[in-house]
């Protein structure tokens, strides 16, 4: 029986990547989405991946997502944590909005979506968790200390919840992509960018591909000793 996945943020960039490689790769997919139905409907009329649209930062919402995915599709086996915003800007310039906002999104919505799933794949003793971290939340970014601190805090926030679902059969990880070629990359200036890509040894930025790549190795059923980890998908930018 096909298992079933569930991808945040799951159908633009990054998400979309994902939702569509596991897709392929014979995995049932919900693809949750937050803001656009005209985009989450091409999105679904080009793939046939089913979309669902709640506030990944809101814990009734994706209490109630996940039960109508269940409803749906079956139970969850595969939850990939990817929804992510940017409210940027210097912390002297920054409002408590700005703050709170990314830190619920980015990384409460981790807590909530792991939360909904988590006693299922406790009772089915199998579960793959993969929270989309980010190269800034390990090396920091300048005007970005609530994206980075909340990306930063996904990684601990892996590993913790690593320990808590081994003995269940459940793996955790995360992936740290570097800069992909998605709509957010290019809202940075060229003059920037140039000297972005200038820093990735091997000379482009990423494409969506190369983290759903990392996201599938990951999930398989055959990667049941690799959990706790944080892989980096980076081109080389950031070694450590």
């Amino acid at each position: 029986m096909a298992r079933v996945a569930v991808v945040t943020g799951g159908t633009r960039g990054i998400g979309a990547a994902i939702s569509k490689m596991l897709n392929d790769s014979g995995y049932k997919v919900a693809a949750v989405y937050g803001r656009s139905d005209a985009a989450a409907k091409a999105f679904r009329d080009e793939t046939g991946i089913a979309v669902y649209r709640w506030d990944v930062a809101k814990f009734p919402e994706c209490e109630a997502g996940i039960a109508q995915v269940t409803k749906d599709l079956g139970p969850v086996d595969v939850l990939v944590n990817n929804a992510g915003i940017t409210r940027d800007g210097t912390l002297h310039k920054m409002d408590a909005d700005q703050w709170q906002e990314v830190l619920d999104t980015n990384l409460g919505s981790c807590f909530n979506m792991s939360r909904a799933v988590i006693d299922s794949m406790r009772e089915r003793n199998f579960g793959r968790i993969i929270n989309i971290g980010s190269i800034n939340g390990q090396a920091g970014q300048y005007g970005q200390v609530n994206y980075a601190a909340a990306k930063s805090g996904i990684h601990g926030f892996t590993k913790a919840l690593a320990m808590e679902g081994a003995a269940k059969g459940i793996t955790v990880n995360a992936i740290a992509p570097g800069y992909v070629d998605t709509d957010m990359v290019r809202a940075v200036p060229p003059n920037v960018l140039e000297k972005i890509v200038a820093r990735i040894p091997v000379g482009r930025l990423g494409h969506a591909e190369d983290i759903a790549r990392g996201v599938l190795f990951l999930v398989a059923d055959e990667a049941g000793f690799i959990t706790g980890t944080t892989l980096s998908i980076n081109g080389g930018q950031h070694m450590y």
